[in-house]
């Protein structure tokens, strides 16, 4: 046993790094379930000390460790994350965001196994789907990039069987006086199945609510109604599902939404008819909010000011110069580009039956007699706007008075095209 004990001394000694490594891992996955719009609950632990010591002499008295390694190779789940779903239908979502943000290190394991199927019992167990991965460098601050290195387990099912198998765990693995009696495990059968049942309830639940935010006249109550709105909208026009990356930040469209009194169906039909297919280009909620702010100079501010609430609420605010600087360049952006694409809009050579909300990335193509370098610097200035509208970060003063002078200078070569030719 002094393997064992060498093993947990060396653990105790770096508790805080997989507990750290756990928290960085749940908060990655709750940011950005949340922003998707999946409804779970997000929790996470490093690997309770007595348990782990348990746990090992219990492995090593089935099959002796020969040296420390053999130990941390055996033990996947010194990290720990559980994402406990409300609808058990959202795990192919949460699946598309592991895969996203983290990188596996081997296959997903889906539960139940079919190959060891219990004759004893009349329903499945446990049903989850169980990830080792370890965290993505390129989501993690300098000062936390250690924490890549370490393996992660991350067990998600839905928050009616996370509980039936906690309570099957603990009274199957660690009963207080003998094994289970044959009746004691009928029973947790029989409340296997009632999780099972519940889980089609919450299934049928979810769809319910699903009909009844169809509903033209219903309000959004929140950006998780939002996203099964939108989702189920594009899936039905799409050969394929939309998958996460192709979904955005509907949270940000939720409270745009909100401000605007745009947040029922009726009003959101006008801008979802317009979604375009090039999803890695334009997720469904970025299209969405340049569609609703693109009809009016204010709102490009307005949406500003959600975005600075939401994404810098945790972070020191900007003093008092600095916000002003700061309000007073982007606002002077921001009348220059509502010039430049109103000019845009009405150089566009259009259907007038094509109702459609069309980006400027689509205008451009459709005006007559462009140059190659101007068409180029269009572009340019396209995704200058872009990133000051999605990725919620204020470039420098300087730079973005040199954006407003390119606006000021195209906008004036944009305006000739529409003069007619001076008679000779």
């Amino acid at each position: 046993m002094q393997l064992i004990d060498e093993f947990i001394s060396r653990y105790i000694r770096e508790y805080d790094f997989y507990s750290q490594a756990a928290r960085l891992a749940a908060e990655t996955l709750e940011s950005n379930l949340h922003r998707s719009g999946v409804r779970c609950i997000v929790t996470h632990r490093a690997k309770d000390i007595s348990r782990l010591a348990e746990k090992c002499e219990k492995r090593h008295a089935e099959d002796p460790y020969k040296e420390i390694q053999d130990i941390y190779s055996d033990i996947v789940d010194l990290a720990g994350v559980r994402v406990a779903l409300y609808f058990p239908g959202d795990r192919e979502r949460v699946d598309r965001i592991i895969n996203r943000f983290f990188h596996l290190l081997e296959e997903r394991r889906d539960f139940p196994d079919p190959g060891k199927v219990n004759p004893s019992k009349k329903f499945s167990g446990y049903s989850a789907a169980h990830y080792r991965a370890q965290l993505s460098e390129r989501s993690l601050g300098d000062s936390d990039k250690r924490y890549a290195k370490a393996r992660v387990e991350i067990q998600v099912a839905s928050v009616l069987m996370h509980s039936w198998s906690e309570v099957e765990h603990d009274l199957i693995y660690k009963p207080l006086e003998g094994g289970l009696s044959e009746e004691e495990l009928h029973i947790l059968d029989q409340l296997n199945g009632l999780v099972l049942a519940g889980e089609i309830a919450l299934e049928m639940l979810q769809k319910a609510g699903e009909v009844r935010v169809a509903s033209t006249d219903r309000t959004f109550l929140n950006h998780y109604e939002l996203a099964a709105h939108i989702l189920a909208h594009a899936n039905k026009e799409r050969k394929s599902p939309v998958e996460e990356s192709g979904l955005g930040r509907v949270d940000l469209l939720f409270q745009l939404l909100t401000d605007l009194e745009f947040n029922t169906p009726n009003s959101l039909a006008p801008f979802i008819s317009s979604l375009h297919e090039n999803l890695e280009e334009r997720p469904l909620a970025d299209q969405v909010i340049d569609a609703i702010i693109s009809e009016d100079p204010e709102r490009y501010r307005r949406f500003e000011e959600i975005q600075f609430q939401m994404s810098f609420s945790s972070m020191n605010p900007p003093s008092s110069d600095q916000s002003t600087i700061s309000d007073e360049i982007v606002g002077r952006f921001w009348s220059k580009w509502t010039a430049l694409e109103k000019t845009l809009r009405g150089l566009a050579v259009v259907d007038p039956e094509d109702t459609r909300f069309m980006g400027v990335g689509a205008l451009i193509n459709r005006i007559p007699n462009l140059t190659e370098p101007l068409k180029r610097e269009l572009d340019y200035l396209r995704r200058i706007r872009n990133d000051l509208v999605h990725s919620g970060e204020i470039p420098g003063a300087a730079f973005l008075q040199e954006a407003i002078e390119r606006i000021v200078a195209v906008t004036a070569r944009l305006s000739k095209l529409k003069e007619p030719p001076q008679a000779g």
